[in-house]
C-alpha cells in the first residue's frame, strides 16, 4: 500500500465529475487500498478516487469513532443515492482536500445507496447520522462538488483565498 498525495482547493480536478468504473482490477484494488491507508492517515473518515488525482468513481469511508470498536472500512464503486429522506441533518463538515476548514452544510438526514463492491457485487444500504453526511459529502466529490459549494459566495471566497495561500506556503516549503 501507498500513501497517496491528497489534492488541495482550488485544484481543477476536485471539481471534474469522475467516470464510472468498467471493470474492478488488480488497479482498482490496489487504488481502493492505497486510498483507506491514506484517509486514515491523513486522518479522515472519507475520501474520493478524485481527491487523490484519480477520476474513478469510487470512494473509501470509515465512520466508526468510537474507542474500541472495530473498523469498518468500506470502498464504494460506482454509488449512487436511491432514495433520500425528507428530514434534514446539519453536520459541521471539513474536508481532506480543504484542510482546517469547517462549515455546517445541511444535507438529508438519512439515504438509501446503491455501489458495486471490490468482489464486483452490487450493494444497497441505509446510511444516517454521520454516516449519510459522509456518503453525501464523498459522493458530491466524483460529480465535481464540494461541501464549500453549499456556503453563501463570501464564506466560500474566503476560504478559497486560505486555501490557495495554503498551497503557496507549501510550494516555498513554509508548510
Amino acid at each position: 500500500m501507498t500513501l497517496r498525495t491528497i489534492l488541495i482547493h482550488p485544484d481543477p480536478r476536485l471539481k471534474a465529475k469522475a467516470d464510472p468504473v468498467g471493470s474492478i482490477d488488480t488497479e482498482m484494488r490496489r487504488l481502493a487500498d492505497d486510498m483507506l491507508e491514506t484517509m486514515y492517515d491523513a486522518p479522515g473518515i472519507g475520501l474520493a478516487a478524485p481527491q487523490v488525482g484519480m477520476m474513478h468513481r469510487m470512494l473509501v469511508m470509515d465512520c466508526v469513532k468510537d474507542e474500541g470498536e472495530a473498523p469498518r472500512p468500506m470502498v464504494l464503486i460506482n454509488p449512487e443515492i436511491i432514495a433520500a429522506s425528507d428530514e434534514r441533518s446539519i453536520y459541521d463538515e471539513g474536508c481532506l482536500s480543504i484542510p482546517d476548514q469547517y462549515a455546517e452544510v445541511e444535507r438529508p438526514a438519512q439515504v438509501k445507496v446503491r455501489w458495486t463492491d471490490l468482489d464486483g457485487k452490487e450493494v444497497q444500504e441505509d446510511f444516517d447520522g454521520l454516516w449519510a453526511t459522509c456518503v453525501q459529502h464523498e459522493i458530491d466529490h466524483l460529480d465535481g462538488k464540494l461541501f464549500i459549494d453549499y456556503l453563501k459566495p463570501l464564506k466560500r471566497q474566503m476560504i478559497t483565498r486560505k486555501m490557495q495561500k495554503l498551497k503557496r506556503d507549501i510550494a516555498r516549503g513554509k508548510a
